[in-house]
């Protein structure tokens, strides 16, 4: 099967052909440094997690660069905030290099603290590392020997210490957003200074403020634009020209439309072949921002939802360029969606005692029932690759596994069928071989799943039960089962024995309330 991609710049779906024959360099924009992670990070990272699981799934040798914005407007404000609240000196004073002292430790404190949290969350998350990880404030000559490049061709202009881009000089700027220079000057957000050629024209190089971090340069002393930064790294690391460039829909203009301009002025060689955009997280079908105030941080997300797998498979659910609304009524049912493939490997583990079989399956000696789950194994794995080469759609591709697992739920109480240790292996590595490509049932294991703090009590007490129902003791046996659903344990009889599964977290009870009580105030606005 073939492999296509969405690339923004053409706007269509194309044929997957790497610049260099198995081998895959992908940029994807990286967080700024300044504030706590949010869903709308996780969308991003997630799915280019995946596509990079993915391209490597089909054989790629695949070089993933992601940038860490740790000197930017945002982060600097942020100090100034902290540093605002610092104590002022006993002698009620600070001199201006203290200031300065004081403002650019707290700037790398803030950048250092973050930097922490996002990898903190990532790893949570199961996101898999990117094989590098520039930061800005390391490259800063590199920066400077872009701009001066640019300088020299004619591309840039500098005035009293600013340095800008002049967009006048690069025909083809638009061509990513697909607008014309007039649309774009009349919807975007540029900052206004009457010293720039055209209000388009954008920062490489910003003279230094009072107090700010600062680096010496041919123009002054100041510090690098945002734009200039990716174009930087990702040429440095990767090559004047590659393969992937990934970020979110909102970067699209002015910043990955900035680094075309730059980059491909300065190389003269087209700068990147497929442009890929996730969409946006939405709330009750808005945009997640923080002047909206309904940005959900990930630490928000994971005391209601500890589960990082609910918030991946949450994310996948949708296609990774559509927009995905978040409401915990979703996570609620993506909970109980992850639940049906953690019990049914729970199931098969059990059944086949912890020893997957490798066996080949002779199709011809199967009953019906049989055939039928086979059958399902088959069209899973087609039917996943499928759904994955078409532009990686994860929506779809799980769909395939949840129709595995209806299959293979309404079968397992066939005595055939739960006496196939090597069908049920099938489905289990299936499961976890497509599974570890979205980042699901990597730490499924025979011992994780029975090396529980009652496991002995349980194996002990489903003996004991067992022995009742021979002796029609049915008090004893149903006492027995309802002790261990206390415990957390939920078993299940089926032809070849009782098997036990956990119970997924319990929904915090006021959490319940609370809902129950949203629900009650929707049912009397609708009669009002």
């Amino acid at each position: 099967m073939t492999l296509r991609v969405y690339n923004t710049l053409t706007g269509k779906k194309e044929k997957f052909t790497p610049l260099k024959k198995d081998r895959v360099r992908m940029y994807v924009c990286g967080v700024t440094v300044y504030d706590d992670c949010h869903l709308g990070h996780a969308r991003c990272y997630v799915a280019f997690d995946v596509i990079y699981r993915y391209l490597k799934y089909k054989g790629y040798k695949v070089k993933y660069v992601q940038n860490i914005t740790d000197v930017d407007d945002k982060i600097i404000a942020k100090a100034r905030d902290l540093q605002s609240k610092v104590p002022a000196s006993p002698a009620g004073r600070q001199s201006p290099k203290s200031k300065v002292k004081d403002l650019n430790a707290l700037v790398r404190e803030v950048a250092e603290r973050y930097t922490k949290e996002y990898f903190k969350w990532m790893d949570y998350l199961k996101v898999k590392r990117a094989d590098l990880y520039p930061k800005a404030t390391e490259h800063i000559k590199d920066m400077i020997e872009l701009i001066q490049e640019l300088l020299d061709r004619g591309y840039a202009y500098e005035v009293e210490g600013d340095v800008y881009f002049d967009i006048s000089k690069f025909s083809s700027y638009g061509k990513l957003s697909g607008r014309s220079v007039d649309e774009m000057r009349a919807g975007a957000r540029v900052e206004v200074d009457e010293r720039k050629k055209n209000p388009l024209d954008f920062a490489l190089w910003k003279k230094a403020k009072e107090a700010e971090p600062s680096w010496d340069s041919p123009w002054g002393v100041g510090r690098p634009g945002w734009h200039i930064e990716c174009s930087t790294m990702s040429m440095k690391y990767l090559g004047e020209s590659f393969d992937i460039h990934g970020g979110g829909q909102d970067l699209i203009f002015p910043h990955h439309e900035n680094e075309i301009a730059q980059s491909e002025a300065f190389s003269g060689k087209p700068f990147v072949k497929y442009w890929l955009h996730n969409g946006f997280v939405t709330t009750e079908g808005e945009k997640m921002s923080k002047s909206l105030g309904n940005i959900f941080t990930l630490k928000e997300l994971f005391r209601e939802f500890p589960d990082p797998e609910i918030a991946r498979l949450f994310l996948l659910s949708m296609h990774y360029r559509s927009p995905v609304d978040f409401t915990k009524e979703k996570l609620m049912e993506i909970e109980k969606r992850l639940s049906h493939f953690y019990n049914l490997l729970d199931f098969i583990l059990q059944t086949v005692k912890g020893r997957i079989s490798s066996k080949r399956i002779n199709s011809q000696s199967l009953s019906k029932d049989e055939k039928r789950l086979y059958q399902e194994i088959q069209e899973t794995n087609k039917g996943f690759d499928k759904a994955m080469d078409d532009n990686f759609n994860t929506a779809r591709a799980l769909s395939s596994l949840d129709s595995l697992v209806k299959v293979a739920n309404t079968l397992k109480d066939n005595p055939r069928v739960s006496k196939n240790k090597a069908l049920l292996s099938k489905v289990y590595k299936l499961l976890k071989e497509k599974g570890v490509i979205l980042g699901f049932f990597g730490g499924h294991s025979w011992k994780e799943l029975t090396i529980v703090p009652d496991r002995e009590e349980i194996v002990k007490l489903i003996a004991q039960r067992n022995k009742a129902r021979r002796g029609g003791n049915w008090d004893l046996a149903d006492r027995i089962r309802s002790n261990l659903k206390k415990k957390g344990i939920i078993l299940e009889d089926h032809p070849g024995g009782t098997t036990w599964r956990r119970r997924r977290r319990k929904r915090n009870e006021n959490e319940k309330k609370r809902n129950e009580k949203k629900r009650n105030e929707n049912t009397n606005e609708t009669k009002t």
